[in-house]
């Protein structure tokens, strides 16, 4: 078990998010096949429910475990990192076993407050009994998490990544195997076909679990974990490392409430909004299930590469900052904004070009969610570049910016959300616009302010990655028009899956070869990813002896 610098790290990281994205995708398809309409309902029930309850039980403190053991590392408080460790799986245990009593208890209830008195679909006893089985994850999901949160403090960023791949596909084999084992071996309901399914998250975190556990009893001295005290740590008491936790945890737990929250402001506002405006039912809804459901999944897999390089960021700004290494930390604040737009700039603009076949291959042929789709894309870069900053700012226990920063976008958002519409409309543009318009609007504005705040305040210098942003940018514009000329000859306004699916590889790989090759010739990949890395990816691709 090697450690992972920064770049690596955040690679690592990324590359294990988003292949478990992408598994949390495909899955799909053949499990709805197999439980049917009514059984895809009943799962989702208990996965919205419990998606809930795990939030309230491990946002935050993975992280803050993350940054804590870091510091305390970089300080060689050895047995004060191992008692950060303990408390937090303490605390998270705690958490974890109260949300499942929760659940347990409240499922009947929960489950007539989401079909009230509703008949022929399904029952209140089925939604309480998969509610109640996928409860039993919330006695694991948060240790694992605390776990992983452990080692990326150390720095060890794959055993964390390889754990989640390792969960993810466990899961699903769960899910795929189990379910059609149920229903067409031994001829059982799809109720518990269902709760045999949702009881996948319990093993697929047990055996990542397990997994962890092992890599860490094999690596003991590397992680320094039977050190002596010394006299500085036994004057840090454990309420002490408790109020940190708290501390550190908070903001980034906040950072989840806002996400939630400005799905929330879309749910409470859109539909009426367009139905006032006199669009259709279809239309108001359609627009609502792309920009808070459907094309937030397919988002998710932008996303990922923010939520990666986070991962690797944290321990490492946390170290630097810890030792008054500013250099460092510009040098790190610089490559993650550097890197995440060398990815997800391309990435979402080739997402907006092939928003036709992508969004024909997951869901099928739609016109109107198609369009929204295109433009409600472009909040997976802003979300992205959003999510960097306020970790920073967070790892430099700036929560007072953190707070305004995500208090003032959410109630810009609340202020803003149905006048947009109504400017929508007056201007003569899709009224779909106006929610979208304004997430951009609200996310940019706090990016403008972190990035003042790092310059004022840190000292940052942000000259070199103003000069990266203009070549991503310049070099995603040719490779937009290299496509939108292939397009003439090779139109991907189609309704076929099978021809979309073989579209999206065409245009990818001409896409990325393209814009691979000048970011190459022009030495931007290797300014941003340093030499070792480029070389070491040229020598894996056997493109480089």
């Amino acid at each position: 078990m090697k450690k992972n610098n920064f770049l690596e790290g955040a690679m690592i990281a990324t590359i294990g998010i988003i292949m478990c994205k992408i598994i949390g995708v495909l899955y799909v398809i053949p499990f709805y096949k197999i439980i049917g309409t009514k059984g895809g309902t009943l799962y989702s029930y208990a996965y919205s429910i419990y998606a809930v309850f795990l939030t309230l039980s491990s946002t935050g403190i993975p992280l803050a475990i993350s940054k804590m053991v870091s510091e305390y590392n970089s300080l060689e408080y050895y047995h004060t990192k191992e008692r950060v460790y303990k408390l937090g799986r303490i605390i998270i245990v705690g958490i974890g076993f109260v949300s499942f009593l929760a659940l347990i208890i409240l499922a009947p209830s929960i489950a007539k407050m989401i079909i009230g008195d509703m008949q022929g679909g399904n029952t209140i006893e089925s939604i309480t009994m998969v509610i109640r089985v996928i409860s039993s994850a919330l006695l694991i999901v948060p240790l694992l998490s605390v776990t992983k949160g452990y080692l990326q403090g150390h720095k060890f960023i794959t055993p964390s990544s390889m754990s989640q791949v390792i969960e993810q596909i466990i899961r699903v084999l769960v899910i795929i195997v189990g379910s059609y084992t149920a229903i067409k071996v031994f001829d059982l309901s799809v109720d518990t076909a269902v709760g045999i399914a949702v009881f996948g998250a319990t093993i697929g975190a047990l055996v990542a679990y397990i997994y962890l556990v092992s890599k860490i009893s094999k690596n003991k001295n590397n992680l320094n974990k039977n050190m002596p005290i010394t006299r500085e740590e036994a004057k840090i008491t454990n309420k002490d490392l408790i109020k940190k936790i708290i501390v550190y945890a908070l903001p980034f737990i906040v950072i989840d409430l806002v996400k939630s929250a400005y799905s929330l402001v879309d749910t409470m506002t859109v539909v009426r909004t367009l139905d006032l405006l006199g669009k259709s039912a279809n239309y108001a809804e359609t627009t609502l299930g792309v920009i808070t459901t459907w094309g937030t999944k397919l988002n998710m897999i932008v996303i990922s590469i923010s939520l990666g390089i986070v991962v690797s960021l944290i321990p490492n700004i946390a170290s630097s900052y810890i030792k008054k290494d500013m250099k460092d930390v510009n040098k790190k604040v610089n490559q993650s904004i550097q890197a995440l737009l060398l990815i997800t700039l391309p990435m979402v603009v080739g997402i907006a070009f092939l928003a036709t076949p992508i969004w024909n291959v997951f869901y099928g042929f739609d016109a109107l969610s198609i369009n929204i789709f295109r433009a409600f894309i472009f909040q997976a870069l802003s979300f992205s570049i959003f999510t960097v900053l306020i970790n920073i700012m967070q790892t430099l226990n700036n929560t007072k910016v953190t707070f305004i920063a995500l208090l003032a976008s959410f109630i810009f958002k609340v202020i803003l959300n149905i006048p947009f519409m109504h400017l929508c409309k007056i201007i003569n543009i899709p009224l779909y616009l106006g929610p979208i318009i304004v997430t951009l609007i609200t996310q940019f504005l706090a990016i403008f302010y972190i990035i003042y705040v790092l310059k004022r305040t840190y000292k940052i210098n942000f000259k070199e990655t103003r000069e990266v942003s203009i070549k991503i940018i310049l070099t995603t514009g040719i490779m937009l028009m290299v496509l939108m000329i292939l397009n003439l000859f090779i139109d991907i306004n189609i309704t076929s899956r099978m021809l979309s699916i073989l579209y999206i590889m065409l245009y990818t790989f001409i896409g990325v070869l393209v814009y691979g090759i000048i970011m190459f010739k022009t030495k931007t990949l290797e300014n941003v990813l340093g030499s070792n890395l480029i070389n070491s990816i040229l020598t894996k691709l056997h493109l480089k002896k």
